[in-house]
């Protein structure tokens, strides 16, 4: 069973946590289902770029995104070559190292 790194975020998990994840489920519902809660305005639709990551380790295995993806991206804070909308990167057989940004556009987090 993959492991997923997320690194520590000041507001959603200040100390990083080490989790297991299930080969097909997203960055974020690992994530969620974990107490983290990454912000996802648009509720996993693919039409914002609130549950942007950079995935520091384990990019290159990942499934390539899509043409929807890559549009929405385009609008997120602190792009990086490595950065994923979280709602849209599926979890493969491979351990990963995720980094939640401090930032995104939104100007108030939603409470899910």
């Amino acid at each position: 069973m993959p492991q997923i790194v997320f690194l520590p975020n000041e507001d959603l998990c200040p100390d990083g946590a080490v989790v297991e994840a299930e080969v097909g489920e997203t960055i974020l519902d690992v994530a969620l289902k974990n107490g983290i809660h990454i912000e996802h305005a648009c509720e996993k639709s693919c039409a914002c770029t609130t549950c942007h990551c950079i995935v520091r380790e384990g990019f290159d295995e990942l499934e390539e995104s899509d043409e929807l993806e890559d549009d929405m991206l385009d609008k997120a804070w602190g792009l990086e070559p490595e950065s994923r909308l979280a709602c849209q990167a599926k979890v493969v057989d491979a351990d990963m190292v995720v980094d939640i940004p401090k930032y995104t556009l939104n100007m108030v987090s939603e409470s899910h």
